[in-house]
């Protein structure tokens, strides 16, 4: 028992319908700006004057956060207490935990 639906006019369009302006394609990716200079961090860090031989840090790399003892530095990685490199192009943070 169903009704008949009356007819539905609609008019032709003859012309090109424009009318976004601006499009916007995003992603969902982790990538935060850099807001600190990790280098002057890092260098902030062995200079300081409680710096002897090794210090407790955490460090918030593109995909994940450690916690390491640092001991050393090389020219393009952070060197740990447990003989691991950790490049510093992968740094987003470091902090010093006391």
């Amino acid at each position: 028992m169903q009704k008949d639906l009356p007819a539905v006019f609609s008019n032709p369009i003859e012309k090109e319908i424009n009318n976004n302006t601006e499009y916007y394609y995003g992603s969902l990716n982790n990538n935060e700006v850099r807001s600190k200079d990790i280098n002057k961090e890092i260098n902030k860090i062995f200079a300081s004057k409680d710096f002897v031989y090794k210090k407790r840090v955490r460090i918030t790399m593109n995909d994940k956060v450690d916690e390491v003892i640092l001991v050393g530095k090389k020219d393009y990685s952070l060197l740990t207490f447990d003989n691991k490199q950790i490049p510093i192009s992968s740094i987003l943070d470091i902090e010093v935990i006391d």
